[in-house]
């Protein structure tokens, strides 16, 4: 008896890809739509320029899938080592143009091309860091106690500070904010304590109760801007506060783009219709686009893509049997979570803009990239469990010939 070969075909997880093909789908049409209002004469550039990153996060993402364990293991120090690197470009090379109008230094500039941005990349590199760390750490702990979870918060601590610190030299807190949330989310699968965690999220809410206690007096914002917030962040945050207050100066785009996602209605004013100004909508504010053009139909359509991909996701992690894996999708998981979670919840006025991109949707090339680079990871558990499962197959399958 003959057994055939499994093809690669069938070992690619397509049920993962339908929900990723879908708002890549959505979101060059969604930048068509902010460009052909906003930048008539650019369109067709923009356009090709996010169809080029989008190939070039597919095939990337592509070859990231047929990764080995092993070849992930050994080659995480490096990528992470390669991050900070790369994270210092920022601060050599920058557009001041750039940086007074986004009061960032987060984007790699050779005089008027802006090139890359960093950061987006040490997501990746961060999460398989900790991932790295977590499994080393727990396969040599002795015991677990209150005593071996500290020691394992310090060597999150070694790992992430220099990420932070590098991101304090660039203003940007808002990716800061995103690669705590990996932190996070890490932290509560690598089996620390609960008494830790609920004091670590004790104190987090206490330091963000306190901080919006300073900011609501204006001695106390003076006092923050002293301290190192700059006048953009400051600004940010009282756009944020009260919208509506200062719709005309620092919180237009907020209330621009709350008003354009409420006159979306039900079902939307229909494909590339847009009535209402609102500034750098083909990135940050992409979310009122889709609102604006196809309603609230078409916005719940939009988070149903995003659940389906988290559910295969988890679904993925769950079949599989290597924890480096499970640490890996988990991170990935909390960074796509966090993006959709800020980017909406900023378009909606019910958290402040940090320029945060939507995945998969937002243009830009860097976050691109490493979304899809992300996705190449997830494939890659499903690609190398499927192996396992050959393996196991062909083995019985050897077993039974025997006899």
């Amino acid at each position: 008896m003959v057994r055939k070969k499994p093809s690669l075909d069938s070992r690619i997880d397509y049920s993962l890809l339908l929900p990723v093909f879908c708002l890549l789908l959505i979101g060059l049409l969604s930048v068509y739509v902010a460009t052909n209002t906003d930048y008539p004469q650019m369109v067709w550039f923009i356009l090709g320029q996010q169809l080029i990153w989008v190939l070039l996060g597919c095939v990337i993402g592509f070859i990231v899938m047929f990764f080995s364990t092993s070849f992930l293991w050994k080659g995480t120090p490096w990528f992470y080592l390669l991050g900070l690197g790369l994270m210092v470009l920022p601060l050599i090379f920058f557009s001041p143009r750039l940086v007074e109008a986004t009061g960032a230094k987060n984007w790699v500039s050779i005089g008027s091309i802006t090139l890359f941005q960093p950061s987006e990349f040490m997501k990746i590199a961060y999460i398989l860091a900790l991932s790295r760390l977590t499994v080393w750490f727990n396969q040599k702990r002795s015991k677990e106690n209150i005593k071996e979870d500290m020691v394992l918060l310090g060597y999150y601590t070694l790992l992430t500070l220099p990420v932070l610190v590098l991101l304090g030299f660039q203003k940007d807190f808002g990716t800061a904010i995103v690669f705590l949330a990996i932190l996070l989310g890490l932290t509560v699968l690598s089996g620390i304590s609960w008494k830790i965690l609920g004091a670590i999220f004790g104190f987090l809410f206490a330091f963000v109760a306190l901080f919006l206690t300073v900011f609501s007096f204006e001695a106390g914002r003076e006092w923050l801007y002293r301290l190192g917030i700059s006048t953009y962040q400051i600004n940010r945050i009282s756009a944020w506060l009260n919208p509506f207050d200062y719709a005309q100066d620092i919180a237009y785009q907020q209330t621009q783009g709350m008003i354009a996602i409420g006159t979306g209605g039900l079902t939307g004013k229909g494909f590339n219709v847009l009535d209402l100004a609102v500034p750098v909508r083909e990135s940050d504010m992409i979310f009122t686009v889709i609102a604006e053009n196809f309603g609230f139909v078409g916005s719940v359509f939009v988070l149903g893509l995003y659940l389906l991909l988290i559910y295969r996701m988890i679904r993925i992690t769950f079949l599989c049997n290597n924890v480096f894996y499970t640490y890996i999708a988990t991170g990935f998981i909390m960074m796509i979570l966090f993006h959709i979670f800020e980017n909406i919840g900023a378009s909606l006025g019910i958290l402040p803009l940090t320029g945060i991109p939507l995945p998969f949707i937002s243009q830009g090339g860097s976050s691109m990239i490493s979304n899809l680079i992300g996705v190449g990871l997830v494939l890659s558990m499903s690609y190398q469990n499927q192996l396992l499962t050959e393996k196991e197959i062909a083995k019985r399958f050897r077993r039974s010939n025997k006899y």
